[in-house]
């Protein structure tokens, strides 16, 4: 009877409390229920569905241990278990404890939530928020999503249900250890690898062991870069050199195009002066353009050697971008890194055959391209210009603008009469393609003839009269006779009969006079001089037509 009774208290302490963890082993699988042994007087059972997998296999089998919480005890005897709870109450133990400590656990990335992601925890939904992903800001969630990553528990409460963890945490420590290590042993001049972490477009940021170093744009390679993302991207691997490097700050500065010679130590070997060379343009200011010959050797065509003859405002108007061109190397100079170069003396200089085509005296055609004071600009080719000086215009018009004549666009045609291919200089005359009037009225009239002219104009000392096809005389005022004109001085417009009395045809300087024509007969018009005019008219200042202001001359 006392063994009984103490076989009979020992079967009745090993009955279970319901909600209290056990563990138990798996029996057998029977229909919806896994029969499971706690060691108590009964068996338990739990829901078959408990131990399915998410493709609906089942994970454990006979002789499995597992933990299960009872739940009831049925009526006959039977004890209803829940694994679900049991490993949820295990695992809030394990994450309690894991926030204590700090330390880190796995999740799994299921999907996007607002403000982040759902990442699950052994069962258990934690929530991993977007700006706890990753030690920089990221924009888009999806590539994560499936993905397995470790954590923090930085914030748990159980009452709630509520866990939420970091990743960012993690790579935080990671790369505090990481950049220990890597700041003990930096130094300058070191070849470092790394991975491209940002791309900007004044450098690129590299991670070279938990620190990131810039790579500054023109650092990248010794030619011209447009923009980082041209040469990396992030995520690629790079080998660098360490430029500079500041322990205190933790700054680093780094190099990519160090790794390679500098291209200019022997530019002025592998360009000598006077060498044909091609490149790319790939620069365009005011003053010229820049000629990439190789990566990291630009050379600058300076806009005066674009062209032999154009005048240009702008070098777009003769090369484009990304086009390819032949120049000839003026100077180089790999001390200030400049190579001087010329488009136009990799072509032939138009001014030197100048004379083959266009000999002093030949006729040419052209369009008037602009007008100055002095004269009009005529190109008879393709940045061939002509000078028509205002004095080349007429034999006896008086001009004292081009654009009497012409304006521009207009369709002239000239005389070529002088070629200076040194300086780039074409004289062109349009009074020359008809014969000198000037020579033909000096060759027909002699001192003595009677012509008749009109007054083209009154001056203090004269009259300036028209005489015959634009040809101007000169009546000084002591030539002038009352009786002739009537009492009073001459008029303008007015014709009258004048008596040649004096003609210079090397200076174009014809005197008329009223007074020769009441005096004696043409005889003696030669020895004529009346006594009034002795001084006056040898002092006469002659005019000269041909652009020259023969008022203006006169009174000087």
């Amino acid at each position: 009877m006392e063994d009984f009774g103490q076989l009979l208290e020992s079967f009745e302490q090993k009955t279970a409390a319901e909600g209290e963890l056990l563990k138990g082993t798996v029996l057998k699988i029977s229909g919806d229920d896994v029969v499971i042994d706690i060691g108590l007087k009964s068996e338990g059972v739990v829901p078959r569905r408990e131990f399915l997998a998410p493709d609906g296999s089942l994970r454990v089998h006979p002789g499995d241990q597992v933990d299960v919480i009872v739940e009831r005890d049925d009526e006959g005897g039977g004890l209803r278990l829940s694994h679900e709870r049991a490993v949820r109450l295990r695992l809030w133990d394990e994450l309690e404890k894991a926030y204590r400590e700090n330390t880190i656990i796995h999740g799994h990335i299921v999907e996007r939530v607002k403000g982040g992601l759902a990442c699950d925890i052994g069962g258990l939904q934690a929530f991993l928020p977007g700006s706890q992903l990753e030690l920089r800001p990221v924009h888009n969630l999806d590539p994560y999503l499936g993905q397995e990553v470790p954590v923090r528990v930085i914030k748990l409460n159980k009452k709630r249900g509520n866990i939420v963890v970091s990743r960012k945490a993690v790579l935080e420590q990671e790369q505090s250890a990481l950049r220990e290590g890597t700041l003990e042993h930096l130094q300058e001049g070191q070849i470092v690898t790394g991975i491209v972490k940002n791309v900007t477009e004044y450098g690129v940021f590299v991670d070279i062991g938990g620190i990131d170093g810039l790579l500054h744009v023109t650092d990248l390679s010794w030619g011209r870069v447009a923009h980082p993302k041209d040469m990396v991207s992030p995520g690629d691997e790079i080998t660098v050199k360490v430029l500079k490097f500041d322990r205190e700050k933790q700054r680093v500065a780094l190099g990519f195009k160090q790794l390679l010679p500098d291209p200019w130590l022997d530019a002025a070997d592998r360009y000598p002066i006077g060498a044909h060379v091609k490149g790319k343009v790939v620069s365009l200011t005011d003053y010229g353009c820049f000629v990439e010959l190789e990566a990291g050797i630009e050379g600058l065509i300076h806009v005066s050697e674009l062209s032999w003859s154009k005048r240009m405002k702008h070098p777009s108007k003769l090369v484009q971008l990304e086009q390819e061109i032949e120049a000839v190397v003026l100077d180089v100079t790999p001390k200030d890194r400049r190579i001087s170069l010329s488009l136009r003396q990799a072509q032939a200089n138009p001014w030197e055959q100048l004379h083959e085509r266009y000999a002093p005296g030949t006729m040419v055609e052209g369009r008037v391209r602009n007008l100055t004071d002095f004269g009009a600009f005529i190109e008879i080719e393709d940045g061939i210009d002509g000078l028509v000086h205002i004095s080349d215009f007429s034999w006896t018009k008086r001009i004292k603008h081009p654009s009497e004549v012409l304006k521009k666009g207009d369709k002239v045609q000239a005389k070529v009469l002088s070629i200076d291919s040194e300086n780039r200089r074409l004289s062109l005359g349009i009074r020359q393609l008809e014969p000198d009037a000037w020579e033909a009225f000096f060759e027909r009239h002699q001192l003595g003839d009677v012509l008749t002219g009109r007054v083209a104009r009154l001056v203090s000392f004269g009259a300036f009269v028209e005489i015959e096809g634009g040809i101007e005389g000169l009546c000084h005022s002591s030539e002038i006779h009352a009786e002739i004109t009537g009492g009073h001085g001459l008029e303008v417009g007015h014709q009258y009969d004048f008596k040649i009395i004096k003609l210079n045809p090397a200076d174009k300087k014809i005197g008329l006079s009223l007074h020769a024509l009441l005096d004696g007969d043409a005889g003696d018009v030669a020895s004529y001089t009346p006594a009034r005019a002795t001084s006056t008219i040898e002092e006469m200042v002659s005019f000269k037509r041909g652009g020259e202001n023969g008022d203006s001359a006169a009174q000087s």
